[in-house]
């Protein structure tokens, strides 16, 4: 007389893991933007970080100086713009200047090649150019998206 004995499978079926597969899936493309700008916004921190450090020495040099244009000397006092700055992907500059007025600019290169921000010695701060599907520039520097 035979006798028979039923194994019981384990492991998963593939319906199973296929899923799986489309839930991970779903859930990495919902998070891949997300975390995309929010890489971006850590690094939009540098541009304006390296604007308000700069507007800071300018007015520091105005108050030395009387005048945001270099001064010849002896000894000489070069403005804190005469020279572009570069902090990591932004370069700072002057974009405009004169005895009493200048603007700062903020060029983002590499991952934030799409984004400016400028600053003037009244304060008024812009955002110059952006990427598609953030705020557009206005009146205030825009570091994350859709706001300003």
């Amino acid at each position: 007389m035979r006798r028979f004995t039923f194994k019981r499978q384990s492991g998963f079926t593939l319906i199973e893991v296929m899923i799986v597969v489309a839930i991970i899936g779903i859930l990495a493309a919902i998070a891949y933007p997300s975390y995309r700008d929010y890489i971006i916004r850590g690094q939009l921190v540098d541009g304006v970080n390296e604007l308000a450090a700069m507007r800071a020495d300018m007015e520091r040099h105005f108050q030395d100086n009387r005048t945001y244009l270099d001064v010849a000397g002896p000894p000489a006092f070069p403005a804190p713009c005469a020279t572009a700055r570069v902090v990591r992907n932004f370069t700072v500059d002057c974009s405009v200047r004169t005895a009493t007025t200048y603007t700062l600019r903020s060029v983002g290169s590499g991952p934030v090649a799409n984004f400016g921000f400028t600053v003037d010695q009244a304060g008024n701060q812009a955002t110059t150019t952006t990427v598609t599907g953030w705020a557009t520039g206005g009146a205030c520097w825009l570091t994350r998206k859709g706001q300003c």
